[in-house]
């Protein structure tokens, strides 16, 4: 009889370990499908504000999706645009960057040198620098007495011709023979991000009343305020964060202008929300206004300005915006943060980092609103 209630127990343990390896297997493997279903429904988070509007002009949900994500494709291809021309603008500098970097690798590898030296000097005693001592060497006879004055050198053994294997250029159709199946799935994914977005913006409030639907007593409550707090986190993690990235995009511009740096109508927006990643924002926003002033040749002051504007709109947003626009909300601990950014960066790359935060943001918002889970949603925040 007592037996009975631990192997119970080891049996739920095992079935748990069970289905969380089986869950993590599935977000692995179908990371593409995952990927894109959870972009997509951040960027209906995102223009769900715009399709109300439109909405209390009396025009349909239908309609008013359709003329949302219009807009919002109208002014990816006008941002395309820009970034093309400016790309054709960057490809005709690309000289001047390299001959740049070759300067500055130069100079570098020339001090280091220089160190290296005045580390030998200081270390390697004058005599042994002088060449003070010296050691004969084996065709070095003169010192040696009774021996032959010019040692017995072995035939000179005939030079065998080397051959070179020239590999033939690689051309751009079999480069993308090579790489583009790899791809083809995230390709075929991306696709469907349009249609996915235009289909939750239009067939919000009929899924939603299906859904709960389908549920009975308590546990239609229980949903609702699921849904609904998952989708005011989400909201407000997506929406403050873009507004947050157009802020600084916009100083960013003003700055950079006020210096005439090289691109900056493009540098502008990347360092903006590049600031907003997590712990490395920093760093990351500094990358792009500092490769695009190096065919300048500018005095030091430029780099000086650059580094402190970035870092101080790093600082402001950090600090006074992002509790305003994100942190009202969204209440992680740093621990957890931390922890949620490498498993999802682990789990699914680069894109893991992107989408860790909302994605620890909706559980917390999961475990606030279901009864039993209260304990973890404190856990989870601050």
């Amino acid at each position: 009889m007592y037996s009975v209630v631990p192997t119970q127990r080891s049996v739920q343990i095992g079935v748990t370990i069970l289905a969380i390896a089986a869950a993590i297997a599935m977000l692995y493997y179908g990371r593409v499908f995952f990927i894109t279903v959870i972009i997509a429904s951040m960027i209906a988070f995102l223009l769900e504000p715009l399709v109300g509007l439109f909405m209390k002009l009396r025009l349909p949900r239908g309609l008013a999706s359709f003329l949302v994500c219009s807009l919002a494709l109208g002014v990816l291809y006008l941002a395309g645009l820009g970034l093309y021309t400016e790309g054709l603008s960057l490809v005709d500098d690309l000289p001047a960057y390299g001959a740049r970097l070759n300067e500055l690798v130069d100079n570098a590898a020339g001090r280091l040198e220089g160190f290296e030296n005045g580390i030998y000097n200081t270390v390697v005693p004058k005599r042994f620098r002088d060449g003070g001592v010296t050691v004969p060497t084996p065709l070095d006879t003169k010192g040696l007495k009774g021996k032959k004055k010019q040692a017995d050198v072995p035939p000179a053994v005939p030079s065998i011709p080397e051959f070179r294997v020239h590999q033939e250029p690689l051309s751009i159709g079999n480069y993308l023979y090579d790489h583009l199946p790899s791809f083809y799935n995230t390709l075929l994914m991306a696709s469907f991000v349009p249609f996915l977005v235009y289909f939750i913006l239009a067939w919000r409030d009929q899924l939603r009343a299906r859904f709960l639907g389908m549920m009975e007593g308590e546990s239609r409550f229980t949903v609702a305020r699921v849904l609904d707090g998952v989708a005011d986190m989400v909201r407000a993690y997506v929406i403050g964060n873009f507004v947050l990235g157009i802020l600084l995009s916009v100083a960013s511009a003003l700055l950079f202008a006020s210096v005439r740096l090289p691109y900056w109508a493009v540098v502008a927006p990347m360092s903006g929300f590049l600031s907003l990643a997590p712990y490395i924002g920093l760093p990351l926003a500094l990358m792009p206004p500092m490769i695009a002033a190096l065919p300048v040749h500018a005095a030091p002051t430029l780099y000086l300005f650059l580094f402190v504007s970035v870092a101080l709109l790093h600082l402001l947003a950090l600090n006074l915006l992002y509790p305003k626009f994100v942190g009202s909300r969204v209440h992680l601990n740093p621990l957890v943060v931390t922890l949620a950014l490498m498993f999802w960066g682990m789990l699914w790359g680069g894109i893991g980092l992107v989408l860790a935060i909302p994605i620890t943001a909706a559980t917390r918002a999961v475990c606030d609103n279901v009864p039993g889970l209260e304990l973890y949603a404190k856990l989870l925040g601050d």
